[in-house]
Parts: structure tokens; sequence; C-alpha cells
């Protein structure tokens, strides 16, 4: 770009441009603001030591944790739960989103069990299942899919009855049969869609795992906060809370990373 082209451009863009080349770095300039205002109000002695640690010392206790063994155990037993649901609850919503957005009828027919499903909170539906698939992984892997189900479901339907209806004419005056109307039309042009409800899934996954073991469970990184705060260990309970979310950011940037795989062709809409 010639330097009279830059200076045509809005500054506006200009500055989008910017902040997307330097994107790393004003992710860790975010993180260290946020570093020193949290040690800020521990040393101010607004918040007693106690009811919230320093970073430092929080950063020391992931340390020891981290050492004997304490948080790669319980990480990997909520990756275990997380994974799955979030593979089963995508995969379900995907057909079932597939099914409704060809059939009025069949959305007519689900919508009332669908948005009851959303209006009990996961924490109440969490103790039956629990009693229902027991106290082991079966049960936090459902709860996880429950909750990443609707919003994936939505943007799926949505997705789909996006597609323009003179893309469809032309693929049925090629003669298209109905698979290569799916393949090359329908889930090309409902990807950016379906995968914007998998970003918010794949961090509300971590939310369903978290819920399953603070109803039951004898591992986990929610078990460890539950252990963690009977003995006030509050330390610990940072760390573990800064682990998970940690494992939802690490979901969300594979999302991320799909997005920049499967939507090639949008490439000037995604970020560098």
């Amino acid at each position: 770009m010639t330097k009279q082209e830059a200076t045509s451009l809005p500054v506006s863009h200009l500055l989008r441009k910017y902040v997307l080349q330097h994107r790393m770095g004003f992710v860790l300039l975010s993180l260290a603001l946020g570093i020193l205002i949290w040690q800020g109000i521990t040393l101010t002695g607004w918040v007693p030591a106690y009811l919230l640690p320093g970073p430092f010392e929080v950063a020391a206790r992931f340390w020891r944790a981290l050492l004997d063994g304490t948080i790669p155990r319980h990480f990997f037993a909520t990756l275990q739960e997380v994974v799955p649901g979030l593979l089963l609850g995508s995969v379900t919503a995907s057909v079932l989103g597939y099914l409704i957005a060809k059939s009025h009828v069949l959305e007519r027919l689900l919508s009332p069990y669908l948005v009851a499903s959303q209006a009990v909170p996961v924490v109440a539906i969490a103790p039956l299942l629990i009693i229902w698939f027991g106290p082991g992984i079966t049960s936090k892997i459902l709860i996880c899919a429950l909750v990443v189900f609707f919003p994936v479901l939505v943007n799926t339907v949505v997705g789909l009855r996006a597609v323009p209806q003179n893309l469809r004419d032309l693929m049925r005056s090629l003669r298209a049969r109905p698979w290569q109307m799916v393949w090359y039309l329908e889930i090309p042009a409902a990807m950016p869609v379906f995968l914007g409800g998998l970003r918010v899934g794949a961090t509300l996954s971590v939310i369903g795992a978290v819920v399953g073991e603070f109803v039951g469970a004898d591992r986990g990184l929610g078990f460890l906060i539950n252990v963690a705060r009977g003995q006030y260990d509050h330390p610990l309970v940072f760390a573990a809370v800064l682990t998970l979310v940690g494992m939802a950011l690490a979901l969300y940037g594979l999302v991320l990373l799909a997005e920049r795989r499967f939507l090639r062709w949008q490439i000037p809409n995604i970020p560098r």
C-alpha cells in the first residue's frame, strides 16, 4: 500500500488494520493492565486478603498445584467431559437444526420443548441427570451437551434459512442433486452463522462441566474449587477458576482456527 493510498483510507479502517496487526500485543497489554489493577486492589486493602488473594500469591499456589499434579489431574478430568459433551451437543444440534430448517411443521412441534429446555436452568436439571446416569463421566457429558445444544441449534436454523433463494434457484437450474445442494450451497452459506453458535457453545460447555462437578463428582476443576473453598484455600480457588478460563479460551481459539480454515472465501472479513 502506497502512502497516498494509506492517507485516502478512513481513519477507522486504518485503526482496525493496526489493531489486527498488533492483536497479540493488545492482548498482552490488556492482561498486564488487568493484573496491575488486581494487584493494586489487594495492596489498597479495600478487600481482605483472605477474600481476594493477590495475583502473585495465586500464581505461586498455581505453580505448587501444577508441580504436585493437582491441577493437571483435575484439568484432564474436566477436559474429558467438555470435549465429548461439546461434540455430542454440536452434532445433535446440527442434525436437528437442519431438519427444523427444512420443515416448518417439525419446528412447530418441537419449539415448545426446545424453549422449555432453555427455560429450566441447567443447575436444576443437573441433579436429575446425576441421579439417572450416576455421578460418573456420562452425566457430565450430557450436561455439557444440553448447555451447548440450544445456541448451536438456533444458529444452524438461522444460517440455513439465510441462504439466498436466488442461489437455490441457480443450483436447481444446474440440475444439482439434493446432496450437491447441501454440500456446495447450504453448508458453506450457513457455516459462518453455525461457527458463531459454536463459539458460544465452546465456552458454555466448560460451564456445563463445572455445574455437573459441583452437583456430584470426585474429580475435575469444579470439584477442586469445591474442595479448596471448603478448606478456605482461596488462592487455589482462583487458580482453578483461571485454569477453567484458559480452557474456555483454548476451545474458543480452536473454533476461530476452524473459521479461518473453512471460511477462506471470506478472508477479507476474518481477522488475520
